[in-house]
């Protein structure tokens, strides 16, 4: 062991003569106050986000590295070297004078009572009844529409489908490599809810346009009769007895719940990277060699394999929207509280929404629209405006204003950004006005983010770390490990950063609509062979996957991403769109239209065509 520890430490020679470069021109960031005053945005030249400096640790080095971490030498040295590295330290330097915001709960705007020209069950009954995807002579992705048409019609019932969707989850966990997606289902189940709904449709009395659609649902939350695993292998050691809260929504609508989808372990990485023995590493329908992205990596990919068109997951720092947009499908997160968390895991209670996963915009919507209200047993959202889709089907965008930081939205890889511009022209070719605006203090929204969400969930799981630290994948102990360094006063002004922020966020959006950027900086990254193994955690790619994600968990805005391209490798490039607090209907709006910016839908190199 101590060869390989003297190893280790020269590999950090490098990274601690960068820091005392840094220091030596900026000062120790404990001696300098930044005062911020209230309500103003620090006044300094823009630069693009920077990378932050990190290796990427897989197989042994990730062992010791993770060994080193959690004893007193890196609890004192390595993870405050770490913590400066990363600019963690960031909030120590800062003196801001605002209270703290600890929950992103915002009260709706008091507006007057229009009818709405449609109700939203008019605007659905548009939606089923348009063709959202042109491209009818080539691949597209079968959608709740499809599956309506044939139940409809009697081409197939939901019977015959559930048939076939037991056979493509026995397929896929004999497939080379295994897909992975779904990691608990009962064939009993899946048939008891298909029969049902084949004996509504018969009966013409159908629950909702979900009648007979298949879904699956994050391990993360209670389904019964499943494990409430969390992605774990020491959690939900008995079946769960008791429903998630939109759990119960999604059986109350008939859909058919084919089982509980894999996740990175406790949510705490951006790939869906999952080596223990309950789970192991889904694969990116598009390319199996890549990753999903996480957390609700079985999510994406079971939609985007075709298994369902409908997904549910949770977002705490993109855990929606980076799998939805790696694996090149629709995620949306909504409103902090818009969707009820009930019966999710509680990791992080400040910055994770709820959001559907799906094939298309129309999807989403469709979803939405089911789930999203409030819940008594669910403390946040209690009084939030009801759920609209107003405007969505629009002919055109004209009347809106899109708001773009040129500065922070170029801060991606060059075939990224050139897909999102040309997208981002394509909606001023709709009728909508494109507003430079400036997003301000955006590192130290990263770092107020990394610290909130890390510290919720090393409090939350600060048992378990205790009781089952050796069950724990490798990069959760690390990630842990750095929460703990954290301090009470890191996280207060975390949260005064995080009234900064909103307040910011009010004032952009009195003068734009919505905030346009890319959806990741980059497209999903390998899986290699000691990934399989040990995991990994490269500290670098969470940062970059993360960099568009981060201030809509931390301010509670909701965020679409829609897929719009694909790199010359052929993996998935997506667009994000963020509003103002609830008002994910011109979100839905806009997406519709960048739906229609992409020509063509590749197939993925795994798809399961269900009504086949």
């Amino acid at each position: 062991m101590a060869p390989l520890l003297l190893l280790f430490l020269l590999t950090l020679l490098p990274a601690a003569a960068y820091l005392c470069c840094v220091r030596r021109y900026t000062g120790s960031a404990g001696t300098v106050l930044y005062r911020r005053q209230p309500g103003r945005a620090e006044a300094r030249g823009r630069s693009p986000p920077r990378d932050p400096w990190a290796p990427r640790l897989c197989g042994s080095g990730l062992r010791l590295f993770v060994h080193v971490a959690n004893t007193a030498f890196g609890q004192i040295c390595l993870l405050p070297l770490l913590i400066r590295l990363n600019n963690f330290s960031l909030m120590r330097s800062l003196d801001i004078h605002e209270d703290p915001t600890f929950i992103p709960e915002v009260a709706a705007e008091v507006t007057e009572d229009k009818s709405e020209a449609k109700s939203t069950s008019d605007i659905i009954k548009q939606l089923i009844d348009a063709r959202s995807d042109s491209a009818s002579d080539g691949f597209s992705f079968r959608g709740i529409k499809d599956y309506l048409d044939c139940y409809r019609s009697g081409k197939l019932t939901p019977s015959q489908v559930a048939k076939n969707i037991i056979a493509m989850l026995e397929d896929c966990d004999k497939s080379t490599p295994p897909l992975r997606a779904i990691v608990q289902w009962d064939q009993e189940q899946i048939m008891l809810m298909a029969e049902a709904s084949t004996a509504r449709y018969r009966n013409k009395c159908t629950l909702s346009y979900l009648d007979g659609i298949p879904v699956c649902l994050k391990e993360e939350f209670k389904v019964v009769p499943y494990h409430h695993r969390v992605g774990t292998v020491y959690l939900g050691t008995e079946p769960e007895t008791e429903d998630a809260t939109v759990t119960k929504k999604l059986r109350e609508a008939g859909a058919i719940i084919i089982g509980v989808s894999n996740m990175h372990e406790l949510g705490t990485g951006t790939t869906g990277c999952n080596p223990n023995r309950y789970h192991k590493i889904p694969r990116n329908p598009y390319k199996p060699n890549h990753f999903t992205g996480g957390s609700s990596s079985g999510s994406a990919a079971a939609v985007a394999a075709g298994l369902c068109p409908v997904a549910i997951g949770t977002d705490g720092g993109g855990s929606v929207r980076i799998p939805a947009s790696f694996c090149g499908v629709v995620g949306l997160k909504g409103t902090f509280g818009r969707i009820s968390s009930q019966g999710s895991l509680p990791l992080s209670y400040s910055t994770v929404s709820v959001g559907p996963i799906c094939t298309s915009v129309a999807d989403a919507a469709i979803v939405y629209s089911i789930l999203a209200e409030p819940d008594p047993l669910y403390p946040y959202g209690l009084k939030q405006p009801k759920a609209t889709l107003s405007g969505m089907c629009a002919p055109d965008l004209k009347g809106l204003k899109l708001g773009v930081d040129w500065t922070f939205f170029k801060a991606c890889d060059a075939e990224v950004l050139s897909i999102c511009e040309k997208a981002v022209e394509h909606l001023q070719g709709l009728g909508a006005s494109v507003v430079d605006v400036s997003l301000p203090e955006m590192e130290e929204v990263r770092v107020a983010h990394v610290i909130c969400i890390l510290s919720e969930m090393r409090d939350f799981l600060q048992p378990d770390f205790n009781k089952h630290f050796h069950e724990m994948n490798l990069d959760t102990r690390a990630n842990l490990a750095l929460a703990s360094q954290f301090t009470a006063l890191d996280y207060i002004t975390a949260n005064r950063q995080r009234t900064r922020s909103m307040r910011f966020l009010r004032e952009i959006f009195t003068t734009v609509n919505c905030i346009l950027t890319p959806a990741v900086a980059s497209t999903a990254p390998r899986i290699y062979e000691s990934d399989l193994l040990t995991g990994s955690s490269d500290s670098s790619f969470t940062v970059r996957s993360m960099r568009f994600m981060q201030l809509g968990n931390f301010t509670g805005i909701p965020c679409l991403v829609v897929p719009i391209g694909y790199s010359t490798a052929g993996l998935p490039v997506s667009f994000q769109v963020m509003a103002k607090w609830w008002d994910e209907a011109v979100l839905l709006r806009i997406g519709l239209k960048l739906e229609q910016f992409r020509y063509q839908t590749k197939k993925p190199s795994i798809y399961y065509d269900i009504l086949a």
